[in-house]
Parts: C-alpha cells; structure tokens; sequence
C-alpha cells in the first residue's frame, strides 16, 4: 500500500512539474509575441495589451498547432475557420475605443479567443457563431477560465442580437460583402462598429453612429473568412 502511495505521490508531482514547465514555455512566448507583435506595432493600449497577456492563446487552438499558437499569423481552427493574427485581434480591440462599463457584440466567435480578450476589458461580451461545433468548443475553454461574463449563441451573425441591444460596439471578425444594416441598427447612438467587408478585396473599417448618420473611417487591408448565412444571399 505503502507503495502505491509513494508511486501515485510521484506521478502526481511529476505532472504538476511538467504543467509549470509548459506553462512557463508558454507564458514566455505570450510576453515576447506582446513585446515583438503588439507594442512594437503600435498597440499601446494598455487594457489591451494587460487582456492579452492574462489570456492563454494556446488553449483556443487545436492541441496539435499549440506550439505556434503566438506565432505571427492566423491558425486553422477547423470547419474551413482561423484564429486570427495576434496583431489583428489587439489592433481591432484597441480601435473599438472600449470602456470598463461596454456591452460589446461579437459576429463570429470562432475559438473564442476574441471574446475572451474583449472580457477582460468591458462589462459584457455577447458573441456569435453560425457553426454550432465550433461554439460548444469555444465555451469550453471560455468555461475552464471562468470568463463568466462571455454569453455565446449559435445563430446568424448577419442579423446581431437584438434581444440585448443596443450595443456599446460590435466586433465582427468575418466578412461581409456589404455591411449588415442589422448590426448598425443595434449600436447606441456613439457606438462603434468595427468590420472587414468586401469579398476577394477587403478593408477593415470603423464606423461611428452619429446623430447625422454614420461616420466611416476605413483602417487597413484584411484578409478575414466570408460571413456566411444570410450575408451570402446579398
């Protein structure tokens, strides 16, 4: 008996050793992809680059990519879906102008790696995903880190959420060939929509409702997934 215990006793340190280890391996790719990726880019928020460095990227991709998962680009997540690029979830979060107090909309979950950065810096995050695989297994990692503020749904991203509108802004992360007027009928007046569009050719734009319409303001070139549903029939 005696030695069963001191057996079980062995095996249990052994793995508790191994998790630090792997821990610490990813902890240090975290810091050097936020110092090289992030701040060196230009991403000095620093509610997002804080969100950024207490959310494990690693747990939102497949096991088999863990080890690039803070590489400088996007990650196969499955059902022809990514995670996207570091950068471009920070640059995308830091443009949405958040505050502590947003309730913010998320079209596309994906590995749910977007909402949980989001979740560290607004009140609510509400995120949605027309894939219903791919949702259940984003609530799992956003369950095993207790991000109890994160509310998924599997649904079409092209019409929003209207039961908890409005929002303080909206984060899309696929693309739409045209934006969606569900979306911007559910912002506050002041709020942010932040989206790529366009098909083979994309822009990522910010627009800003306003009382005289909507303010556009187009940032970069992307490179995003289609949105796919009702977006696909316009």
């Amino acid at each position: 008996m005696k030695k069963i215990f001191i057996s079980f006793l062995c095996y249990f340190l052994a793995t508790v050793i191994w998790a630090k280890s792997d821990n610490d391996i990813y902890q240090k790719q975290r810091s050097a992809m936020i110092k090289s990726q992030i701040i060196a880019r230009g991403i000095s928020n620093p509610q997002v680059i804080k969100a950024l460095e207490k959310i494990p990227r690693h747990l939102f991709v497949p096991p088999k990519l863990r080890e690039q998962a803070y590489g400088d680009y996007p990650l196969p997540i499955g059902h022809g879906q990514t995670i996207s690029q570091p950068y471009i979830v920070a640059y995308m979060t830091q443009k949405a102008g958040l505050k502590p107090t947003d309730r913010v909309l998320e079209i596309g979950t994906g590995s749910g790696y977007q909402a949980a950065i989001l979740s560290q810096i607004v009140k609510e995050v509400y995120s949605i995903e027309i894939l219903k695989e791919l949702s259940m297994s984003a609530k799992i990692v956003i369950d095993e880190l207790k991000l109890s503020n994160i509310h998924l749904k599997v649904g079409d991203g092209y019409l929003g959420w209207s039961e908890h509108a409005p929002f303080d802004a909206i984060v899309v992360t696929a693309a739409p060939s045209k934006i969606p007027a569900p979306l911007i009928e559910q912002l506050k007046m002041g709020g942010r929509l932040i989206i790529p569009v366009g098909d083979f050719h994309q822009e990522l734009v910010l627009l800003t409702k306003t009382k005289n319409g909507m303010e556009k303001k187009t940032l970069l070139p992307v490179r995003f997934v289609p949105m796919t549903g009702k977006a696909q029939q316009k």
